[in-house]
């Protein structure tokens, strides 16, 4: 298990207030033995997590603590950028206060999508919030295209046939159970829903969410040269790691700038929507 995989686990973890704001972790030693690995990928976790604004006080002595207000601050015009993990969840959950909400969204596999759909889901079974529509519509890659990225660095045809499916994997299943979860609040909670996917001809160098019409989220794909395991071999390849791509956050309301981006990033979303992308089935 690697660093990243331990810090996503325990991000979710403090999302979904498993660990609780203002509370002391595990000792590292316990995490270790908890994920399997040494305390030195705990520690790599823990800065990624620091970094993020979800913890203080990491070290190599006591444990660290959960952020008393780990990343829920509304992402206003003056807010600086702050990676999707933290910056989008609030956002959606805000968006879901909505009596109609919609979401409009680019990406390259939605994983980020659907692990800020988790709070406001847990807030409209709470009784929290009751929307009395949702509407999602999402932008992904092609199956049929070669992708950009992921990519392996010495462009072996195999190589890049591996790859391709196990994006084609991820896409699909994360796209499966972003649809089923929303999907299911129509017998939950009589909540009018429908979910929409097109495929895009392209590999998108960007990601943006827009919300209710009122904002835009936007970041960019940054690759990287990365070693990973793939089916057992180490493989070298570029990539971007979405989920820690930083969000630039634009409202209406918040001067003309703002306004105008919002504006001109929906026309860009329903012009893609309407012309060049085309019928998605989550299968693969």
């Amino acid at each position: 298990m690697s660093h990243r995989e331990v810090a996503d686990e325990l991000r979710t973890r403090i999302r979904d207030r498993v660990l609780q704001p203002g509370r002391r972790m595990p000792t590292q030693a316990q995490l270790a033995d908890e994920f399997g690995v040494d305390r030195g990928t705990v520690r790599q976790a823990l800065r990624i997590l620091q970094q993020e604004r979800l913890l203080t006080n990491v070290s190599k002595g006591s444990p660290a603590t959960v952020a008393p207000d780990p990343g829920w601050a509304p992402a206003g015009p003056e807010a600086p950028p702050q990676p999707t993990t933290v910056a989008l969840a609030p956002r959606v959950a805000a968006a879901f206060a909505a009596p109609h909400v919609e979401i409009d969204a680019l990406c390259l596999t939605s994983i980020s999508l659907t692990l800020s759909i988790g709070e406001p889901l847990r807030r409209i079974h709470a009784g929290e919030l009751k929307p009395a529509k949702v509407d999602v519509r999402v932008l992904l890659p092609s199956r049929d295209i070669d992708l950009a990225f992921p990519a392996p660095v010495d462009l072996d045809p195999a190589d890049a046939d591996r790859l391709h499916q196990r994006w084609l994997a991820m896409r699909n299943a994360q796209g499966q159970v972003l649809q089923h979860n929303l999907l299911a609040l129509r017998s939950t909670h009589g909540i009018d829903v429908r979910v929409s996917f097109r495929a895009l001809p392209f590999t998108p160098p960007v990601k943006l969410y827009l919300l209710n019409e009122s904002e835009a989220l936007f970041a960019y794909y940054t690759l990287r040269r990365r070693e990973e395991e793939i089916d057992h071999e180490q493989l070298q390849l570029y990539d971007a790691e979405g989920t820690r791509s930083m969000l630039f956050a634009f409202e209406q309301g918040a001067g003309l700038r703002d306004a105008a981006f919002v504006e001109q990033s929906h026309l860009w979303f329903n012009a893609l929507w309407e012309t060049i992308s085309s019928e998605l089935v989550l299968t693969n």
